[in-house]
C-alpha cells in the first residue's frame, strides 16, 4: 500500500514515512518544480477528507472521490516501502522512467496528497494486497483505467 518514500533532494535521501503525523510528499508540478503537500488525513485530524493515505483506483474511477475534486499528480520517488503481514519492510525501486500516480484532494482551503493504489503485481502478493500505481515520467497523469507496468 507504500507505508513510506525515498526521495532524493539535492544531494540528500528523505525518507518519508505514512506513519509519522507531519509526514507530507514531494509533488511534481507541470512547470518541473516540486512542492510538498501533507500526505493524507491522520484519524486524529479533523479535516473533512478521506482518512489514511492511499486512494484505490477503482474508487477513484467510480466516482467516490468527486466530492474532493481530485487532481492526478506524480510523485517523483525513488523507492517506495511495502510492510508485509509480519510488519517487515520491503523495499521497491522504482523505475528512473516512472512516478508513482498521486492524487491530490481539496476541500475549502485544505489540500492534501494520496498514493494511488492497484492490485499487487503477481509476484508480491505475499507482501502487500495493494501496490502504489507507476506511471511514465513523462506522461501528463491521468485517474482513468490503465494496466499498472
Amino acid at each position: 500500500m507504500c507505508g513510506g518514500i525515498e526521495y532524493k533532494e539535492g544531494g540528500r535521501i528523505l525518507r518519508i514515512y505514512f506513519p509519522n503525523p507531519k509526514a507530507a510528499l514531494p509533488v511534481r508540478r507541470k512547470s518541473g518544480d516540486v512542492t510538498w503537500l501533507p500526505w493524507g488525513r491522520r484519524e486524529t485530524e479533523s479535516v473533512p477528507l478521506p482518512q489514511g493515505g492511499w486512494a484505490r483506483l477503482e474508487s477513484i474511477q467510480a466516482g467516490k472521490w468527486e466530492k474532493y475534486h481530485p487532481r492526478p499528480v506524480l510523485i517523483p520517488a525513488l523507492r517506495f516501502m511495502e510492510k508485509d503481514d509480519r510488519r517487515v519492510s520491503h523495499w521497491f525501486e522504482v523505475p528512473a522512467s516512472e512516478m508513482i500516480q498521486g492524487l491530490v484532494a481539496s476541500i475549502n482551503d485544505d489540500s492534501r496528497v494520496y498514493v494511488v493504489t492497484v492490485q499487487t503485481p503477481p509476484e508480491f502478493p505475499h507482501i502487500h494486497d495493494r501496490w502504489p500505481r507507476l506511471v511514465a515520467r513523462k506522461s501528463s497523469p491521468t485517474l482513468a483505467a490503465t494496466k499498472n507496468p
